[in-house]
């Protein structure tokens, strides 16, 4: 294994201390470390509001090490200042889903007992739907860019009202740091316990070593900080290296995400596939098209990018957009495409620092270019599964995980993915894989996303069935969908034409963009 993911780190360790004081020992309190519409938040100021709310919690509310603190919050610069704040003070922070409703808060209130949350303001309607009962853990709730009301604190005036703040909390380094629950897509969300090592491992292995990060970067992710792809990407990749992160609170339109671009000019923009469809369906409207010269790598996770999305973008911008996996539990990248040797279709070679392993159901090895089930090491995997131990044994082995996904290695070490476990299709004895069929439906200019899961014929036989998204100015029609199977049928073997065409307005995704296709299969 690589070890140019493994930092040395000193047995006390505060991440906190990592990622935002360290830059003020080192020289760099006037750059700009937040950008969040006309707001620039300098490192000197950031380390002073992340120490305001770090002392906040210790001395004002009497909060003791490894107690959690829920963050329901828009992307902002409070989101920063309530996370670095929570650890500095040796709290945890519990990021969630601001599009979840207000059971699944409910439901990650009780799971983790916070004792304290920060909430934004535009969420407020939400956070009083959930009932008091469920709600009577939570002592303190701060809200942050608006009006408290409601016996709440505004987070501004908790941050000015502070007093000195002391040291860091001497965590450990693999003292809990932090939780991330995951998207739930099958099932309610499990908490996934992340050590203040962990970011550490991610910002050095993917940030620095594959896409080469430095302090003249300024971030933009589409993905939100909420959940553990966009964490990375807009939070502490940027603060790993005395960078610049670009937040926007808003949803994430084409319109709003092309005005961005050319407004914050980011040099690393991070989306998921569906988003780069969604820019590539829109157009400029004008002479000229919207100006990306800034960005020197976009990058895409989630779900897998296909090919025809990297030539389509390529081609109108000159952008390769450099595909990889990651996921919740091992916190950020762990494969992932190059710059100038990315391979479409691929989420290209293994991240330096962490082990890859193609097995059979029996734990097998499969040989090079047989689709097997992908179990990765690394030092950036979580603990546990908060309070639910029999998930964590099932998942986590030792020092490998489970990932849920099916890949297959070519001979040049390039990793394809071939769907999750329980999306691979059976059909007629041999496996076909969803994302296979996906990739060949969307080279075809009409469409623009789609999705493939198994159906039953009237012999009860298992065929693929695509559910499939128009580009605009494309026509449902029964000649369209005849068209698109015989366009699969003419690039893949027969077996693997979807047998029916559905055409829909949108697919149902996740928070993270991905497709939950158990939801179409239903």
């Amino acid at each position: 294994m690589d070890d140019r993911s493994a930092p040395e780190l000193p047995a006390t360790f505060n991440a906190a201390d990592y990622f935002v004081d360290r830059h003020l020992r080192e020289g760099r309190g006037d750059r700009i470390a937040v950008e969040c519409g006309a707001e620039r938040v300098t490192y000197a100021a950031l380390a002073a509001r992340v120490a305001a709310v770090g002392e906040a919690l210790q001395a004002g509310f009497g909060m003791r090490r490894e107690e959690r603190v829920l963050l329901w919050l828009l992307d902002s610069p409070a989101f920063f200042y309530g996370f670095w704040g929570a650890i500095r003070a040796g709290a945890v922070p519990v990021p969630v889903n601001t599009m979840w409703k207000a059971a699944d808060v409910a439901y990650v209130l009780h799971d983790c007992r916070a004792r304290v949350a920060v909430v934004s303001a535009a969420l407020l309607p939400v956070w009083h739907s959930i009932p008091l009962a469920q709600r009577r853990g939570i002592e303190h709730v701060l809200v942050a860019d608006g009006a408290p009301g409601d016996g709440a604190l505004a987070l501004d005036e908790v941050i000015a009202q502070s007093g000195n703040a002391g040291d860091p909390a001497p965590t450990s380094r693999d003292d809990a740091a932090f939780w991330l629950y995951s998207s739930g897509s099958t099932g309610p969300p499990k908490g996934c316990v992340h050590l203040q090592h962990d970011m550490v491992v991610c910002a050095s292995a993917y940030a620095r070593h594959v896409l080469e990060i430095s302090e003249r970067d300024r971030c933009f992710s589409v993905a939100k900080l909420f959940f553990a792809y966009g964490l990375g990407n807009a939070l502490y990749f940027p603060l790993s290296v005395g960078g610049t992160s670009i937040l926007w609170p808003g949803p994430a339109t084409a319109t709003a995400i092309y005005e961005i671009i050319e407004c914050h000019r980011p040099t690393l923009l991070f989306s998921v596939p569906t988003s780069y469809g969604m820019l590539l369906a829109h157009e400029s409207g004008g002479a000229r098209d919207f100006d990306l010269s800034s960005v020197r790598l976009a990058l895409s996770a989630g779900e897998a990018l296909p090919a025809a999305l990297f030539d389509r973008f390529k081609l109108r911008f000159g952008i390769e957009i450099l595909d990889g996996i990651g996921s919740t539990e091992v916190l950020h990248t762990f494969i992932a495409n190059r710059a100038g040797r990315a391979r479409p279709g691929s989420s290209g070679e293994i991240v330096p620092g962490y082990e890859a392993r193609l097995v059979d159901e029996a734990g097998a090895p499969v040989p090079t270019g047989e689709v097997g089930n992908l179990l990765i090491k690394g030092d950036s995997i979580c603990a546990c599964y908060w309070n639910q131990h029999e998930r964590t044994k099932a998942t986590i082995e030792g020092h490998w995980i489970r990932t849920g996904d099916k890949y297959h290695q070519d001979a040049d070490g390039y990793y394809w993915h071939a769907g999750r476990a329980d999306d691979m299709l059976k059909v007629g004895g041999i496996w076909v894989s969803p994302v296979e069929v996906e990739n060949a439906l969307t080279g075809h200019p009409a469409v623009r996303e789609c999705a493939v899961v198994g159906h039953l014929d009237q012999d009860r036989l298992v065929k693929p069935q695509a559910f499939v998204v128009l580009n605009p100015g494309a026509q449902p029609t029964p000649s369209l969908a005849s068209e698109l199977q015989q366009f699969v049928r003419e690039r893949l073997a027969d077996y693997k034409r979807p047998r029916w065409i559905h055409f829909v307005a949108d697919l149902p995704k996740t928070a993270t963009g991905k497709t939950q296709r158990f939801k179409l299969r239903a």
